[in-house]
């Protein structure tokens, strides 16, 4: 899964990695080192132009058809193997697709068969340029107020060589070259091969404090690389 990420580019480095055409002046986008899911965080999507917009919406995909907001709590990720059949992600996966900016992602190994002891690893690009999972999107309305909330869920597939040794998932890492194709949906060519695991050369792991762990937690620190204590008996 992918339930932990950092984001350390402002909204001009986004805009100038995932060419978008413009920036509300008021969009207000702070560095954050700790994403957790159910907050709302930044994605791209295309807006009624086709045009690529940089919008805020809420990590925990919640369908235009639910009865309220509680099923955002297990739907902060979607698995490329079912995406397009799952009832809660296959309308959305038809015609709602985004990507997610990260400059690095968290991930915990298991330390011992149970699980009970971990360390948390971080994986970025090797040349820190900012990468786009592929997530979905929805617009679910409170049944009263009719508020709108906008929401997301980040897509998962298999690990590649390099997060083969700390977990058996990994977010879905978008080429560039593939980033117009993702987010233009065509139900005549769905988009199912693009949901792959990444090209292991780019990437780069390091283990960081289990600080992470925790969401109150948001620091440069805690994607800094971590360096075991020395033994009392070394």
């Amino acid at each position: 899964m992918c339930g932990r990420y950092g984001r350390r580019s402002d909204k001009q480095r986004i805009a100038e990695a995932f060419h978008l055409g413009k920036l509300p002046p008021d969009f207000i986008l702070s560095e954050s080192y700790n994403v957790a899911p159910q907050t709302f965080q930044p994605v791209i999507r295309l807006d009624h132009e086709g045009q690529r917009e940089l919008v805020m919406m809420k990590w925990g995909l919640v369908p235009y058809w639910a009865t309220d907001t509680k099923v955002g709590y297990s739907t902060i990720n979607a698995r490329a193997e079912n995406i397009a059949t799952a009832p809660l992600f296959r309308e959305a996966f038809k015609r709602r697709h985004c990507l997610v900016p990260a400059d690095f992602f968290y991930e915990w190994q298991k330390l011992d068969p149970i699980g009970k002891q971990k360390q948390a690893w971080a994986i970025s690009r090797r040349d820190a340029q900012p990468m786009a999972f592929a997530g979905l999107w929805d617009t679910w309305k409170d049944p009263t107020t009719r508020t709108p909330l906008h929401s997301f869920t980040i897509i998962t597939t298999d690990p590649n060589a390099v997060m083969e040794p700390l977990h058996d998932r990994m977010p879905v890492i978008l080429p560039t070259a593939d980033y117009d194709r993702w987010l233009h949906p065509d139900p005549a060519r769905p988009a199912t091969d693009l949901l792959r695991p990444h090209d292991p050369e780019p990437l780069t792991a390091w283990k960081v404090s289990n600080e992470v762990g925790n969401v109150r937690n948001d620091s440069p620190d805690l994607c800094q690389p971590w360096q075991e204590p020395p033994s009392l008996f070394s």
